[in-house]
C-alpha cells in the first residue's frame, strides 16, 4: 500500500518536522505500508482564507499526479482540510482528511470535544468544519496556542527541553477547555498532533488527546483495504458527484498556464 500525505509546510523551511513526520508515519504504518510526505512551496505562511485556498488548489494537483502514479491513498494533512470534498470528487483513490478522520473519530471518545489550534485564526474555521461534518453541537470551544510551524523546529530536531515547552505549553492551552466541558482534547493540526505523538496515553484531566497524524494514516489504511475488499467508495450522487476528465483538465491547463 502506497499512501501520499500532503503536507502544507515548505519541506526545506521546516526539514526537521518533514523528516520526523515522515519517519513518524512510516514507523507507525502498518506492514508492507510506505508513506510518501510532499510539502508545499511558498507553505501556508500567512495564515487564512486566502492562503488556505492557495494551497488547497496545489494539493488537488498533487492528488491529481499520485493518483496517476498509482498512490493507493490521498490524506490531506493538513488539519483544516481545504479542498477536501473537491478533490474526493476528483479521484477514486481514497481521500481522507484529517480534519474530518480526527473529529469523527473523537466523536467516539466522548460527548464534548474542545480544540487547540495553531493559531486563533483558525477558530472560526474549526467551528465551520464541525458544522460541515456533522458535529457542531459536539465542540465545546477552540483556542489557539499562537505558533507558527517554525516554532515546533527544536522540538523536532531532538531538544528535549523545546520538546517539554511546547507540551506543557499546549497541556495549558487544553485544561481550560476540559474545564468548560471538554471530555476529549483534540490538537486540531499535524504539527501539534506529531508533538503529542510520543506522549503515550496522554490525557488532560480525563480527557484523552487524540493524535490526528494517527487518526488520519490508519483512516487511510481502512479504506483502502475495504476498497479492496468490497468496492466501498463515496457516494457518486449529489454529494461527491466524479469530476468530468472535461473538468479535471480545465483545472489542471489553468495551473499550468499560471507556471509559465
Amino acid at each position: 500500500m502506497r499512501i501520499f500525505w500532503q503536507s502544507f509546510v515548505d519541506a526545506s523551511v521546516n526539514a526537521p518536522y518533514m523528516a520526523r513526520l515522515s519517519e513518524y508515519l512510516n514507523t507507525i504504518a502498518a506492514p508492507g505500508t510506505t508513506v510518501q510526505v510532499e510539502g508545499i512551496s511558498p507553505p501556508d505562511r500567512e495564515f487564512g482564507r486566502l492562503a488556505e485556498l492557495r494551497c488547497a488548489v496545489q494539493a488537488i494537483d498533487n492528488g491529481i499526479a499520485a493518483e496517476e502514479s498509482g498512490f493507493d491513498a490521498f490524506v490531506m494533512g493538513h488539519f483544516q482540510d481545504p479542498g477536501l470534498y473537491e478533490l474526493r470528487s476528483t479521484l477514486d483513490i481514497p481521500v481522507i482528511g484529517t480534519g474530518e478522520a480526527t473529529l469523527l473519530a473523537a466523536s467516539q471518545l466522548g460527548r464534548r470535544l474542545g480544540l487547540v489550534t495553531l493559531d486563533p485564526v483558525f477558530e472560526v474555521w474549526h467551528y465551520e468544519q464541525a458544522e460541515r461534518y456533522g458535529l457542531g453541537d459536539r465542540v465545546v470551544h477552540v483556542t489557539g496556542l499562537g505558533c507558527k510551524p517554525e516554532d515546533f523546529a527544536r522540538a523536532f530536531a531532538g531538544d528535549q527541553a523545546a520538546h517539554a515547552r511546547m507540551i506543557e505549553d499546549f497541556l495549558a492551552c487544553a485544561l481550560p477547555l476540559v474545564e468548560r466541558g471538554a471530555d476529549v482534547v483534540i490538537p486540531a493540526g499535524v504539527l501539534p498532533g506529531l508533538l503529542i505523538g510520543r506522549e503515550h496515553g496522554l490525557k488532560v484531566g480525563h480527557a484523552p488527546v487524540v493524535n490526528c497524524a494517527a487518526v488520519a494514516l490508519k483512516s487511510a489504511e481502512m479504506w483502502v483495504q475495504l476498497r479492496k475488499l468490497n468496492g466501498t467508495e463515496p457516494s457518486r450522487g449529489p454529494s461527491f458527484k466524479r469530476a468530468s476528465a472535461l473538468a479535471r483538465d480545465d483545472f489542471r491547463a489553468m495551473l499550468a498556464r499560471n507556471k509559465r
